[in-house]
């Protein structure tokens, strides 16, 4: 290696620290306040049974991509599963989201045609963008008027797609998806939704945002991740059967990737049952979300409104956000500090994930013992 390329490396990752923007890898330790394991599925034991069966029986690896011989009769079954829960025609499987939006957003548009992307939208869907051949305009963050005003500019033949998220994932908002369907049945347009916070929470049988706000009608696909909420791994991406069968044949994350192993396909059928047959789960978990949020504004800290699982606690800088990290993972709580450039400048935050397999009582603890740091440094917190 060059000694210039090491220099220049090194001086990066002092800028980095200097900012307070280092990361670094750190296993889990302490009450799970930060992950996206929201109904606690990870651990569920038919979730583990299922997938150990599976791995006795397929081994441990696919071997190669879905179109060599990667392929199963499990994630056939889980595909379809999966889209009889999205309501859609087809489903197909990825290893990850990230691979999920870069294929959806470099494969569906095309040169000519117009995606209009929410500024908050995630990195794998900015990425995503990046690689489009298609022009992208980025409008404020689920403000309607602007996204109205730069539909009414686009004059081409294309096709226009309106790109978000359901639930935002450091936010925990919801975007406005009715009036963006009035657009899109207005002038053409059509959505793409991440459903990545959403699916196995909202809508019917946990099928997600897109179904509770009833505009399956204008969406031409969903990515729908099924590592969160569902506790596995990989996404599917959801809708009509010509859309998926195009994805097959042209989508290179799919088509180039080795397919995950098949204990996967069934940890996630599991995982989908669960959801389906236990609604209880689903609701308890927005319910305890609600009380959470009123615990921790009753400490004098404000929050955001809402019932969304996330709820951000936002403190500015990231100095800020790391000592009040820091604080609470001395007292038991495994939360993590949120930094730039996953939010923007000047909002580094507590990224606070309710789950629904953590005690009450232990959120009475967090929101005391978040109010204790705080009083200490004698910060206050961005209101929302």
């Amino acid at each position: 290696m060059s000694e210039a390329l090491e220099r220049r490396v090194r001086a990066r990752l002092r800028a980095l620290d200097e900012h307070r923007l280092l990361r670094e890898l750190r296993p889990p330790a302490g009450i799970d306040l930060s992950s996206n394991d929201y109904l606690g599925l990870s651990q569920h034991p038919l979730v583990k049974e299922r997938m150990i069966e599976a791995l006795a029986a397929e081994g441990c690896g696919s071997t190669g991509s879905r179109l060599l011989r990667g392929d199963r009769e499990r994630f056939h079954a889980v595909e379809r599963r999966f889209a009889a829960l999205k309501g859609t025609e087809r489903s197909l499987f990825f290893s990850s989201g990230y691979l999920a939006n870069l294929a959806v957003m470099t494969t569906l548009p095309e040169p000519g045609d117009l995606l209009l992307s929410d500024e908050r939208n995630h990195a794998s869907i900015i990425d995503g963008m990046r690689l489009s051949r298609a022009a992208p305009v980025v409008f404020p963050h689920a403000d309607v008027d602007a996204l109205r005003q730069r539909l009414a500019a686009h004059h081409g033949d294309g096709q226009a797609f309106i790109v978000t998220e359901s639930l935002f994932s450091m936010d925990g908002d919801v975007a406005p998806l009715a009036a963006y369907a009035e657009l899109c049945r207005a002038t053409g347009a059509r959505l793409i939704v991440d459903e990545a916070h959403a699916v196995g929470i909202y809508g019917r049988n946990g099928s997600g945002l897109v179904d509770e706000a009833g505009v399956a009608d204008v969406v031409a696909l969903s990515i729908n991740t099924a590592g969160k909420a569902l506790g596995v791994c990989g996404a599917f991406v959801a809708g009509p059967a010509w859309a998926i069968e195009y994805l097959v044949q042209r989508a290179r994350p799919f088509i180039f990737s080795t397919a995950v192993p098949p204990s996967i396909a069934a940890a996630l059928d599991a995982s989908l049952e669960i959801v389906e047959r236990e609604p209880e789960r689903r609701r308890g978990l927005l319910e305890r979300s609600a009380s959470v949020r009123a615990r921790v504004a009753i400490q004098g800290i404000p929050v955001p409104a809402g019932t969304s699982q996330i709820v951000p606690i936002v403190l500015g800088s990231n100095d800020r956000a790391l000592k009040a990290a820091a604080a609470l993972n001395a007292d038991g709580f495994d939360i993590r500090a949120i930094r730039p450039p996953t939010v923007p400048q000047g909002t580094a935050r507590l990224r606070l994930s309710i789950n629904a397999a953590v005690a009450d009582d232990v959120f009475d603890r967090f929101a005391l013992s978040l109010a204790r740091a705080l009083e200490v440094h004698s910060w206050s917190v961005a209101s929302s």
